[in-house]
């Protein structure tokens, strides 16, 4: 701010004090003042606390004013070049197993692209559970520092991605892009979960994994390319 010389006072904002800074500020606006809801990361309220003073200044009926700046989100769906008519921003997943579990099965099934935000130390776990549920195979885009210096996608697979990381430090803020699966929403009637351990136990057994992946899908009346990228 001190670069083009605002003098204007300058407050704090973020998620441990939003919501008590948010009256002050609308006392602010009513009293005729300009608030401008500036963030040195990315588009403010875009998983962001910001969106706790809009509501707010919505619900009041005040006037607001959006100018757009950058957004990961759409940055690097733009750049990844998939499908982008309809695409499904989960932000950051919930730390909480169950809620996370269910939502990396939903994005296993889903036929839209996907987008999700990670931060560096937790990429690889991500990607883990995302090779888990999707596949090794499925496409991705690992992008990160967005409009920066050191902007950089990485991608193709999940695998690819995994590859490079086991080589390279994680550094930067983190957007992935996920594609969409081609399968048909039938193919995925089934406990996903169970069908899984069912394919451990059965390569535990002495089966390979294409020998055990074309029994189960014989036996669930799934594609073999289902079940195979299970593992």
């Amino acid at each position: 701010m001190s670069r083009y010389e605002f003098t204007n006072n300058l407050i704090s904002f973020n998620e441990h004090n939003s919501f008590k800074k948010i009256p002050k500020l609308i006392d602010n606006l009513k009293s005729g003042k300009s608030i401008a809801l500036v963030s040195d990361a990315g588009m403010p309220s875009i998983c962001d606390p910001g969106e706790n003073l809009i509501k707010a200044v919505r619900n009041l009926g005040l006037n607001i004013t959006c100018i757009p700046g950058p957004s990961a989100p759409i940055t690097a769906l733009a750049s990844s070049g998939f499908p982008s008519s309809k695409f499904t921003f989960e932000g950051f997943l919930p730390k909480k197993s169950s809620e996370r579990k269910k939502i990396l099965l939903n994005i296993s099934k889903n036929q839209k692209t996907t987008i999700l935000f990670e931060s560096p130390n937790r990429l690889k776990r991500l990607l883990s559970e995302l090779k888990e549920y999707c596949g090794g195979d499925r496409e991705i885009q690992v992008s990160r520092e967005l409009t920066k210096k050191f902007e950089e996608h990485i991608g193709y697979s999940i695998n690819d991605a995994i590859d490079f990381f086991e080589k390279e430090e994680v550094l930067g803020e983190i957007t992935l892009v996920i594609k969409g699966t081609s399968q048909n929403p039938k193919d995925f009637e089934f406990d996903y979960i169970e069908l899984r351990e069912e394919l451990h136990n059965l390569i535990n057994a002495g089966l390979s994994l294409s020998a055990a992946s074309k029994y189960l899908a014989k036996k669930n009346k799934l594609t073999k390319r289902l079940i195979y990228n299970m593992f």
